[in-house]
């Protein structure tokens, strides 16, 4: 039977320790650059996204992992969560979100400026995609995983649910519309965490669609569940200023459905994704984890 929490502790470590080789050092003239990336990216966090990664490629087989050194996997795994970094980073800029706080640290446009904030962000997107470039792996999978990353962050995905999020400050949106935003803000990068490991796993059509449809579900009610918290937790719970999609009157699954009503469309979510992988053994064991906190958290 898994122990959870020893795979949790081992994995976090492992990332933690992945990130303090990726971010450069010692280039001459840009010292306060590179100070500025380190702080972003070493700020802590869930790091809820390798997370998934490391989970997805463990669920292939012993013989098909072999075929994938690990350093690959960590180096992938790495270059999402840089991408999500740099979104932080832009989002909390006075011209996105204007937050002081971050994982419960003063922001890095606070901590430095906001034009290093704004270069912070822009190396380490294209940090993350050297990163993939240079991989030991075969040129096709290389460009599987670079076409996989680009399109989540970009207009398709990330980018493009935070355009839709700007322009609707102060709307009334469609629940339909709600979620496409969401689906793209915020579900984008974590269905891609689940579809970067499939990529270097060797797994049948039917299980990666039964584990996008998981993405699915768990990137949504993340969401919902952040939308939750935003509402009904204090600043220093969350880690960054509480209540703030309601003073800058964003719509919210909270604002929109009210605050019980979120919470069992959260829990419909979570049964719906369990359900997706249920056919899976004990190796999916630290997804299903991984989807009970993303529900459950209390920050």
């Amino acid at each position: 039977m898994l122990d959870w929490k020893d795979w949790h502790s081992r994995h976090l470590e492992r990332i933690e320790v992945a990130l303090k080789t990726v971010t450069p050092s010692g280039l001459v003239g840009v010292e306060r650059l590179e100070s500025a990336m380190s702080y972003a990216v070493l700020a802590g966090g869930k790091r809820i996204r390798p997370l998934i990664v490391y989970a997805t490629y463990e669920l292939a087989s012993p013989q098909v992992k072999l075929l994938t050194a690990s350093t690959v996997v960590d180096q992938v795994a790495m270059a999402l969560e840089l991408i999500h970094t740099y979104s932080l980073v832009h989002d909390d800029l006075p011209a996105m979100d204007n937050d002081d706080f971050r994982r419960g640290k003063p922001t890095t446009h606070k901590v430095y400026d906001e034009a290093t904030a704004l270069l912070v962000g822009d190396a380490l997107q294209t940090l993350s995609f050297q990163m993939l470039s240079e991989l030991d792996a075969d040129l096709q999978v290389k460009i599987d995983l670079i076409k996989e990353l680009s399109f989540s962050a970009g207009v398709h995905g990330m980018c493009g649910g935070q355009a839709i999020d700007l322009a609707n400050v102060g709307l009334i949106l469609s629940l339909e519309q709600l979620i496409q935003m969401h689906q793209l803000k915020t579900g984008a990068l974590l269905r891609t965490a689940i579809r970067l490991g499939t990529i270097m796993a060797s797994l049948s059509e039917a299980d990666k669609k039964s584990l996008d449809q998981f993405a699915n579900d768990v990137g949504l009610g993340f969401q919902v569940t952040d939308d939750i918290l935003d509402a009904t937790q204090n600043s220093e719970t969350l880690g960054k200023t509480a209540g703030k999609d309601a003073q800058n009157n964003k719509p919210t699954f909270v604002s929109f459905m009210g605050l019980a009503q979120a919470q069992s469309y959260a829990e419909d979510l979570l049964h719906s994704a369990i359900r997706h992988i249920s056919h899976f053994g004990e190796e999916a064991e630290p997804l299903r984890r991984i989807a009970y906190w993303a529900f459950q958290r209390s920050s």
